[in-house]
């Protein structure tokens, strides 16, 4: 076998349809395209979505929800998970290197769920009632 012996295989490559090439092609007069209209036309096409004018689809149903923009900036941590930090203080940098929080993480808030039972100190974190009570009650303090 050689490089000029190649060919592709048998019906691989399919001849382009020659349209408008008299009524014997079967594709003749209008080349398929049916009878006036936008689609017969040359060079003209709508966007997506467009019904001919009327109230498109995505128009004529009602907006649904609201997503938050701050929402991808800001994580919980439970309280629990603070017992498993080594470190007295607990501020972003420390929750994210004990992998806690992910790196885009501008928002920080600890919420109530489990104990703590030694002392830290939040610096730069958010907390809820309920946790910054449970944080003093074991002897630590939040900023």
């Amino acid at each position: 076998m050689r490089l000029n012996d190649l060919r592709p295989g048998k019906g691989a490559r399919k001849s382009r349809t020659r349209v408008a090439r008299g009524i014997g092609s079967g594709l003749g007069k209008t080349a398929g395209r049916g009878h006036k209209g936008q689609h017969a036309r040359a060079g003209n096409t709508h966007r997506y979505g467009f019904e001919g004018g009327q109230m498109p689809l995505q128009r004529r149903l009602p907006k649904v929800g609201f997503r938050s923009l701050k929402k991808r900036d800001t994580e919980e941590v439970r309280l629990y998970q603070l017992a498993a930090i080594k470190a007295d203080t607990i501020d972003l940098i420390t929750l994210h290197a004990a992998g806690l929080v992910t790196s885009r993480a501008k928002k920080v808030k600890i919420v109530l769920k489990g104990e703590i039972t030694r002392a830290i100190k939040l610096s730069g974190v958010l907390a809820t009632a309920g946790a910054k009570a449970a944080i003093e009650a074991a002897g630590g303090s939040v900023e």
